[in-house]
Formats: structure tokens, C-alpha cells, sequence
């Protein structure tokens, strides 16, 4: 499954919602991976690391890939992460 989001948060993919996003991405048994909406080039979404080394904005599209039984909660579930400004949460 694969969906493209829009980074709502002021920080983009840094610091608390990052740590947030990573998370939520441990939560599920789907492996999940992110990257520029444009782009073909994933990383883990499980990987604080490779999450923040994204260097993802605010207002930047990214897309989601997830695979396993539940790849669909995993996508709604990081989407509203994503979709949600910072400190309404």
C-alpha cells in the first residue's frame, strides 16, 4: 500500500514530530518506508536516524509505502501524525 502526505507540522521530520512519527511506525507489525514524493529512494520509517536524515519540511510531500496485515492502520494511523500541527495533538 502507498499513500502521499503532506508535512503539516512547523518542524517538518524533526525533533518531537519525528520522534512521534517513529513511534507510531513501531507500533505496527507493517514494515513501513518514507521518502520525497518524487522520489524512488525509501528509508525506514522505524529508524529515527534515517527519518530525521530525510531533512523532510514542513508543507513537503512524502510518500508512504507499508507492507503487512496491517499496512492500512499504519498508513492512516502515521497520516494523521503527518497531518497534524505541532502542540494539537
Amino acid at each position: 500500500m502507498e499513500r502521499v502526505v503532506t508535512v503539516v507540522p512547523e518542524d517538518g521530520l524533526h525533533a518531537r514530530p519525528a520522534t512521534r512519527f517513529v513511534e507510531t511506525a513501531n507500533g505496527f507489525v507493517a514494515t513501513v518506508q518514507l521518502g520525497r514524493a518524487e522520489s524512488d529512494d525509501l528509508v525506514p520509517a522505524a529508524s529515527m536516524l534515517a527519518v530525521t536524515g530525510l531533512g523532510v519540511s514542513s508543507g513537503e510531500d512524502i510518500r508512504l509505502v507499508a507492507d503487512g496485515s496491517d499496512a492500512e492502520a499504519a498508513l492512516d494511523a502515521l497520516e494523521a501524525v503527518l497531518s497534524t500541527p505541532e502542540g494539537h495533538d
